[in-house]
């Protein structure tokens, strides 16, 4: 049986089905096909943004995006699982690929921010504990699947082609379990309590750990081989939004530390780490704005929309809940201005990835139309 033939069984067509309607199934086929896996970068946005506002007191902001979020998680499950059934071929050779394998552990980062964001937002600890195993499970196959993958594939990329900000996704999933367990430990009771910590705090120690790892390799690429405008893909921005998590993740061990001995014992250790991770997201800020203008102000790169900027939208919301929760923390109050000031920033960079998210759908069914209109003349 061909492919084809199981495709059109698959989304109930035959050879009597008009041709308007084939047209929207082939369209529809060619989008599951083509899937980034890294789109749940777009749930890991959103619920950050949404996390946020909730933070600052900006429900209008934080109860849209949160149902928006489900939905969109939602969705993206169904998609990735058609993909992964109807062309198994190209999901398999994603997740190998050395530039678009790393994209998958957006849905680790996605299903524990989620998780995060019905504990903050509807108090619902029992959905945020279900969310919090699915991460830690896709953490462990994704890890190991991956990294033991792009050590004993036979063809390799060299460096500067194989490497991208991107592979700090992988540090992102790991802080966002760290950063899920903390919160799911505040609510438990002991020894429970005691232990998610314990798991909390070696999960933010290794997404450290991995973070330098990486970083090494991205800045050698960086310095040592030619860049090009279109080398600077969005998830560079991810260089900043590691140490954002990592930041938010040693916060809230600091909050959590009076329930847990081990935590009170390494309190100066786990300051200094915070702090040392926040003054180097706060670094890359200013770096990743100049190769911005440098890429579409000098270089005129064009703008267009791509899946991979809501990996640059979500370092900016997480800035702003690490530096919210550092502060808090640490009881550094005049740091409070900076995240009510960047909650704008990055309610702002969201609202334009939307809008660039809609305007690709709306010209997708305006051409379906246009097209359709031939078909029907």
């Amino acid at each position: 049986m061909t492919e084809k033939l199981v495709m059109n069984r698959v989304m109930n067509l035959d050879d009597s089905t008009p041709r308007s309607t084939r047209s929207v199934a082939s369209s529809l086929k060619d989008e599951v096909r083509d899937l980034s896996p890294a789109y749940f970068a777009m749930v890991m946005a959103t619920g950050i943004v949404s996390i946020a506002g909730h933070l600052l007191g900006m429900r209008l902001v934080a109860i849209p995006l949160f149902w928006l979020n489900i939905a969109a998680y939602v969705v993206l499950w169904v998609l990735s699982i058609l993909r992964l059934s109807l062309y198994p071929r190209q999901f398999l050779s994603d997740l190998i690929d050395h530039q678009r394998g790393p994209g998958f552990f957006t849905v680790v980062a996605a299903s524990c921010i989620l998780g995060s964001q019905f504990l903050l937002i509807s108090g619902s600890l029992r959905l945020a504990v279900i969310l919090w195993i699915v991460g830690i499970i896709l953490w462990v196959g994704l890890t190991y699947t991956i990294f033991a993958a792009f050590t004993i594939k036979e063809n390799k990329p060299p460096l500067d082609e194989g490497i991208s900000g991107a592979w700090l996704l992988a540090v992102v999933a790991t802080q966002s379990i760290a950063v899920l367990s903390a919160l799911i430990a505040s609510h438990w009771q002991q020894p429970f309590r005691l232990e998610t910590n314990f798991f909390a705090l070696s999960m933010w120690l290794w997404g450290g750990m991995l973070y330098i790892w990486m970083i090494s390799l991205i800045f050698y690429r960086y310095t040592f081989f030619k860049f090009s405008p279109g080398d600077l893909s969005p998830p560079y921005w991810i260089n900043m939004g590691a140490m954002a998590i990592s930041t938010l993740g040693g916060a809230l061990l600091i909050i959590n530390a009076p329930d847990a001995p081990f935590l009170r014992s390494l309190l100066p250790f786990l300051k200094g780490f915070t702090v040392f991770y926040w003054a180097t997201g706060t670094w890359w800020i200013p770096m990743l704005a100049v190769l911005g203008a440098w890429r579409y102000v000098y270089q005129r790169f064009p703008l267009r929309y791509d899946p991979l900027y809501w990996g640059a939208v979500f370092p900016l919301g997480m800035y702003t809940v690490g530096t919210f929760r550092m502060a808090q923390a640490m009881e550094l109050d005049f740091l409070y201005f900076i995240p009510r000031c960047f909650v704008y920033i990055a309610l702002l960079a969201w609202l334009a990835a939307f809008a660039g998210l809609l305007f690709r759908l709306g010209g997708g069914l305006l051409g379906f139309v246009h097209k359709r209109g031939r078909l029907a003349v």
